[in-house]
């Protein structure tokens, strides 16, 4: 049976490799999010007003996370003190965990509206799941984070358990929350977004699981290389949950872009293009409703009401 008390994972003196282990992943998943928010950021035409939402939340959820590494690096930096080969945690190692949760509980809801975005559920029935998703997400992340610092400073397993528990009950909700909307899109698009689509969820949930299984490691487990699993597993895990996720999610609302604009009930004024191969032509919403389908300028030139090539 294991004491009541355990210690926090940032609070655990490392050795250089641990130490260096740690930083590494703290800064290339700050670069992998900050590359992310740029890409995103230049491609927000590439998808209809529809979706664009979309796109909005992954900028936002790959802006609050690199700031939240810029803050993670920093304070990692000056959170340990090279003493006779050891870097020994002094009082700013409490902030190269906890605002880990700050971050999340920002992100994590933001990522539900990024996943809905691109659903087939609309109106009401989106605003409702969208409430539900939301709040899922942010009491599953405040349950832990009161777990893991603030009840007891995050030193009781009772406290740790008890609230993991919690936890855990809005994280199976979300689960067959999303899993309902998935399957609710399916009729709804083509087969080939809703095959990213289905992989976008794949992924979030997988990856989630690695979140309570690092929660559970500092319940039973100590020592510097699991601060380094923790560590180190949260960055991969952040990476894959907003950069590969969003990079998916992007890649369904390009679909679906290109799908309405095929049958016509869209326009886009770019054609779009996914891995060197386009999905649909370009389409100006000025000219819809004016040329049929068979009717091309192929002067160039701008195409008026009347149906003439106005002047260059």
């Amino acid at each position: 049976m294991p004491a009541e008390a355990t210690t926090r994972p940032e609070l655990v003196p490392l050795g250089p490799g641990a130490h260096d282990l740690i930083h590494f992943s703290l800064v290339v998943a700050g670069f992998a999010l900050l590359a992310h928010f740029l890409r995103t950021w230049h491609s927000t035409g590439e998808v209809s007003a529809r979706y664009r939402p979309a796109v909005l939340a992954s900028l936002a959820v790959t802006g609050v996370a690199f700031l939240s590494y810029v803050y993670l690096v920093l304070e990692f930096d000056q959170g340990y003190d090279l003493r006779e080969g050891v870097y020994q945690p002094n009082a700013e190692a409490l902030n190269t965990l906890v605002p880990r949760y700050m971050d999340w509980a920002v992100t994590v809801p933001l990522l539900m509206v990024e996943f809905l975005a691109v659903s087939a559920v609309v109106g009401a029935a989106a605003r409702r799941t969208r409430f539900t998703l939301v709040g899922l997400a942010f009491l599953m992340i405040l349950t832990g984070f009161i777990g893991a610092a603030v009840q007891e400073d995050g030193t009781s397993r009772t406290a740790l358990i008890a609230w993991g528990v919690v936890s855990s009950a809005f994280y199976a909700a979300l689960h067959v929350v999303l899993i309902r909307v998935l399957r609710r899109s399916r009729g709804a698009m083509g087969a080939q977004a809703y095959t990213s689509y289905r992989n976008a969820t794949i992924l979030l949930l997988s990856v989630w699981g690695w979140y309570p299984i690092a929660y559970a490691l500092q319940v039973w487990f100590g020592g510097q290389w699991w601060t380094v699993t923790i560590q180190v597993g949260f960055s991969a895990a952040d990476i894959a949950a907003k950069v590969g996720f969003g990079a998916l999610i992007h890649k369904v609302a390009k679909l679906r872009t290109a799908e309405e604009v095929e049958a016509g009930s869209t326009t886009h004024p770019e054609e779009v293009w996914i891995s060197s191969v386009r999905f649909s032509e370009g389409v100006q919403p000025v000219l819809k409703g004016v040329l049929g389908p068979d009717h091309h300028d192929h002067h160039g030139g701008r195409v008026d009401p009347a149906g003439d090539p106005g002047h260059h």
